[in-house]
């Protein structure tokens, strides 16, 4: 892939202050694409980490307020955008909880969040590739989009609507020059995984390694955590010609964990 292959190009990424949406908007502005990030909040750090991002890699971008849980809003975020040729769908929250003491209200956020923004923006995002004669739809779905755990039902359920949604916009777009795809992480090392290792360090009294490879990575064979950087780096691959013909599918990035 050419170094700047993505110059000329807008990418959208929701939820994208932190973890795996930073690390995939660096990839995209190290690729050359002008970035908008994105997340619920709205003050001066996320409009600085975005003017950051733009001087380190001599790209526009630009921080955009909208909550994924409201559909104005997640509609709003690519109007607003103005452009949009890459649009990845990466705002997730989650709950863990036993089916029948599941917060409905749980319920309903996560469903929004991680399954129900991503047709809003891909509604709206959809018009402005085909104006363009160009797009790429990358949904950051989750190993947990084509296997289940248990006490997980909202974010499971949502994440297989998430590898399900992909395949539909796939073959709506199968005759243009716009793809879609699902990226399935596996355990990412994120600053919000990061901050939970002290914890489980302390309820199972193992050290740092321990805990990390018998606990937490318990499901992903190679042992090793992902990168944000190794999603990024997916994300860009999906956006290259080497992909063109890559659309409707699943790429899992998960150590191995949905080869058992």
């Amino acid at each position: 892939m050419a170094e700047r292959f993505l110059t000329g190009k807008t990418a959208v990424v929701t939820g994208s202050t932190s973890g795996i949406g930073l690390g995939i908007a660096r990839a995209m502005a190290q690729a050359g694409a002008d970035v908008v990030l994105n997340s619920f909040t709205d003050n001066e750090e996320d409009h600085l980490l975005a003017a950051d991002l733009g001087r380190e890699f001599g790209v526009a971008a630009r921080y955009i307020r909208a909550d994924m849980s409201k559909p104005a809003e997640a509609r709003a975020l690519i109007e607003e955008a103005g452009a949009c040729d890459i649009l990845v769908n990466n705002a997730g929250i989650q709950h863990v909880a036993p089916i029948e003491e599941f917060p409905p209200e749980k319920w309903d956020a996560i469903i929004a969040i991680n399954l129900t923004s991503a047709f809003h923006t891909t509604a709206v995002a959809l018009p402005m590739m085909r104006r363009a004669g160009w797009g790429r739809v990358i949904n950051i779905a989750s190993a947990h989009g084509l296997t289940a755990s248990p006490y997980k039902s909202a974010y499971i359920a949502a994440k297989h609507g998430l590898v399900g949604l992909t395949k539909t916009i796939a073959l709506e777009t199968a005759e243009e020059d716009i793809t879609a795809n699902a990226i399935c992480p596996g355990y990412v090392l994120t600053p919000l995984v990061e901050a939970q290792i002290p914890d489980q360090m302390k309820t199972h009294g193992m050290d740092r390694e321990t805990v990390v490879r018998e606990v937490m990575l318990a499901r992903q064979p190679s042992r090793k955590f992902a990168t944000p950087e190794q999603i990024g780096g997916t994300a860009v691959f999906l956006c290259s010609a080497a992909a063109e013909q890559i659309t409707g599918t699943t790429i899992s990035v998960d150590g191995g964990w949905t080869a058992l």
